[in-house]
């Protein structure tokens, strides 16, 4: 085998989907504990946007002005390019590139959104504008037109028929029990390859060789029954629109092609150990949260039925700093640490894996996330203290802005930690 790949999530599609561009002779397998996309590729808010999970001035702080302008200007072509890869292989996933409106919904909220405009003016690669008209009563909005909405499991299980069509074995339903170079051990044989590529994002926290490299962080989500198009005028968003708004416990939303709110957020707790089961994928305390919350901001929504609920994983390095990753000596390629904004950054981290695995010079692998190292989380229990404490402060420093109609102190000290 020439490359086998470890998860059968985006990372590791779109990795085999141009590795094939750029060598249709390889052979390749993809190893997956489940089904493809069982993962946050089949189960996230399904933005794909140019967001990276470290601001571009924590990049142009830790690598330079150019390497982050760089970075950013990747991250909003690569939007265009799964649209172009999706269009070209008739996969349907429901692609509508809307853009995303944050809403400000206090002055504190206003302050942020001006100030994020300036900031994106300031670098002048962003097309980020501030809207006074906003929907759902909010005093204003910026609008980033770099992000589509799409159905991400659509997108995971067409891309998968794409590349079986090529040649390419998936073998769903098997485990794999360790690893090193060139050989991967799995529950059903061992495969020796020439190449080896780690694609496990939050699940790596199950291997023994990737268990600190990254955190599961479990975010939620619901989505209502249809709405009729009159509810959605009045609501004011379009087809093809994501949104979010300007609070520290994230939320996100969509309008889904069939006229759902697909809503979901962070809330739910890490566990001891970054233990992953299926249990942790549904809380009921936060899906009340976020109907709680969607309701607030879309008042429209009072009466709507939530039909569905599910959670998961993402992946969060200790520096919120995604990487790509190839070891040539030891043939060993990894990415991840996307921090839930992986339905575009996987497909620059195919394109790049693709080229470092090749040995293509190119832009790509000139970027600054190419071989970064993230700092192992520390050992539990400060892992599990911290982390839920972060949880903490950030619901705190929600509270504090409402209370006081000023920027979070605690928001403000927490910046640094989570990228900003």
């Amino acid at each position: 085998m020439h490359v086998a790949i470890i998860g059968g999530g985006l990372t590791g599609l779109w990795t085999a989907y141009y590795l094939l561009e750029r060598d249709p002779s390889l052979k390749i397998a993809i190893l997956e504990k489940e089904i493809v996309g069982f993962g946050a590729s089949g189960r996230n808010g399904g933005w794909c946007s140019s967001l990276f999970p470290a601001s571009t001035a924590a990049l142009e702080r830790l690598h330079g002005r150019e390497k982050a302008l760089a970075m950013r200007r990747a991250m909003i072509a690569t939007v265009d390019e799964v649209g172009r890869a999706t269009s070209i292989e008739g996969i349907d996933c429901d692609f509508a590139k809307g853009g995303t409106l944050s809403l400000a919904r206090s002055s504190v909220q206003v302050a942020a959104a001006r100030a994020e405009v300036a900031e994106a003016a300031s670098y002048g690669v962003d097309d980020i504008s501030y809207l006074d008209d906003a929907p759902g009563g909010a005093l204003g909005a910026s609008f980033d037109p770099a992000c589509a909405r799409l159905h991400p499991a659509r997108l995971v299980r067409g891309l998968a028929r794409v590349l079986e069509a090529r040649g390419v074995q998936i073998f769903e339903g098997t485990e794999v029990l360790d690893y090193s170079p060139h050989t991967v051990r799995t529950t059903r044989g061992t495969v020796t390859c020439e190449n080896l590529v780690v694609a496990t994002e939050g699940y790596g926290a199950t291997l023994p060789q990737t268990k600190r490299r990254v955190l599961p962080l479990y975010s939620l989500m619901i989505a209502t029954e249809p709405l009729p198009d009159s509810v959605w005028n009045d609501i004011g968003i379009a087809h093809g629109q994501t949104f979010t708004d300007y609070r520290h416990l994230i939320v996100y939303g969509q309008r889904t092609a069939d006229n759902r709110f697909a809503f979901g957020g962070r809330g739910a707790r890490y566990h001891w150990g970054s233990a992953i089961r299926p249990e942790y994928d549904s809380v009921p305390r936060v899906f009340e949260h976020l109907r709680e919350t969607l309701v607030d901001i879309f008042p429209q929504a009072a009466d709507v039925a939530v039909t569905h609920r599910w959670g998961g994983p993402l992946g969060v390095p200790r520096d919120w700093h995604a990487t790509a990753s190839y070891d040539a000596a030891k043939g060993v390629a990894w990415a991840g640490g996307y921090v839930g904004d992986g339905l575009s950054t996987t497909n620059l981290a195919g394109r790049t894996l693709a080229d470092l695995i090749t040995h293509t010079s190119s832009d790509l692998t000139a970027l600054p996330w190419v071989n970064h190292s993230s700092p192992s989380w520390e050992p539990e229990p400060l892992r599990f203290i911290g982390s839920n404490l972060g949880l903490l402060a950030m619901n705190i420093a929600d509270a504090e802005e409402r209370v006081t109609s000023r920027p979070s102190i605690a928001a403000r000290l927490m910046g640094p930690l989570v990228g900003h």
